[in-house]
């Protein structure tokens, strides 16, 4: 689908020089002589190369279609992780290093939604929130104010993340999937 440079986003992916390129940064710039342009940095989907490039208001760019497809997580092994379709039963496995380290965030029948380019699977997106247990956590050191004092804690999967004061180890929490942060105790 073909896009103006103008329209560009963040987060957005771009066919562009026969390859598949993520948008990173976008800036809209209107010189005092001169068109309009947009300064836009890409990163490879493929592979681990970035680009600079600078497109003209009048230009166009090809918006890559996607297939998003809701998937159930099966289990992981060294290599692979697997998912069935709940509607066909259909299962497909991912490689560990396209998942990246959102893999350690995944339970037994989460519900996700993994993005396909020509039929490959490119990225996968988890719920928003979701369920988990501290394993450990630093004890809270007294006369700190609860307003700004977080205290390092380490995840059931080994994750590391800031957490209040008074959650302790076995504690269940509500992790925000985006950022890795804390967002209450349940």
């Amino acid at each position: 689908m073909k896009i103006n440079a103008g329209e560009i986003r963040v987060g957005m992916l771009l066919e562009y020089k026969n390859d598949l390129w993520e948008v990173l940064k976008t800036q809209h710039v209107k010189p005092g002589k001169g068109g309009a342009f947009a300064q836009v940095e890409m990163k490879s989907v493929g592979k681990t190369t970035k680009l600079n490039e600078r497109f003209r208001s009048s230009e166009s760019v090809e918006k890559a279609s996607l297939d998003e497809i809701n998937f159930n997580f099966l289990y992981s092994d060294e290599s692979n992780h697997f998912f069935m379709d709940p509607k066909t039963f259909e299962q497909i496995e991912i490689k560990k290093d396209i998942v990246g380290e959102k893999g350690k965030l995944l339970t037994e029948n989460l519900d996700v939604t993994i993005s396909f380019y020509n039929e490959n699977p490119i990225s996968i997106e988890l719920p928003n929130q979701i369920t988990c247990r501290i394993s450990s956590t630093d004890a809270a050191l007294k006369g700190q104010t609860v307003s700004s004092s977080y205290k390092p804690a380490i995840l059931h999967n080994g994750i590391k993340i800031q957490v209040p004061p008074f959650v302790e180890a076995e504690d269940e929490i509500i992790l925000d999937t985006r950022t890795l942060e804390y967002v209450k105790k349940i």
